[in-house]
């Protein structure tokens, strides 16, 4: 079974505005999102639960979610050249999260993420990440902002921790 199949096992709920507003104040998943944008968030995300050593998804899948790591840690791998051997690009844990990128630009997943621990996640599907674009638009500029920041975050870090090296 392949991670995007497990991760369609994921619960059938739904994640409550008391949720969304933990991930915008606590985790800053949300930065550009006030709290009156939050009131139409949670018909667009469900929870998810992964245990310890669980594949949540495999390098070369189709994209099919971005999720939010709301606790737990997740390991992100990369393959190189050599045939069987992967680069841990890094670890994430509560306040990240897995697949923004994939999620735009519909490429296939350029990494392989499994749980180091039993974490839990907020998920929403690519399906719900374009119903938000196209039912809410403002609600879904701002998402994009908060998926940049992210990602432009990330990618500065990852900058500086190469120039480390070297």
């Amino acid at each position: 079974m392949s991670g995007e199949e497990t991760a369609g096992k994921a619960a059938a709920g739904r994640v409550s505005e008391k949720t969304c507003l933990i991930m915008k104040e606590e985790l800053s998943f949300f930065p550009f999102l006030e709290k009156e944008d939050l009131a139409g968030m949670p018909c667009y995300f469900e929870p998810w639960k992964v245990k310890k050593g669980e594949v949540l998804c495999r390098e070369g899948d189709p994209c099919t979610y971005v999720a939010f790591i709301v606790s737990g840690r997740l390991e992100i791998k990369k393959e190189t050249e050599f045939k069987g051997k992967e680069f841990v690009v890094g670890i994430y844990s509560a306040g990240t999260m897995v697949g923004e990128l994939c999620i735009v630009d519909e490429h296939p997943r350029p990494f392989t993420a499994v749980a180091l621990e039993d974490s839990e996640l907020i998920r929403m599907s690519k399906d719900n990440f374009e119903k938000m674009l196209a039912e809410e638009p403002a609600l879904g500029v701002k998402f994009l902002r908060g998926l940049l920041l992210s990602s432009s975050i990330r990618l500065r870090k990852s900058f500086d921790r190469m120039a480390s090296i070297f």
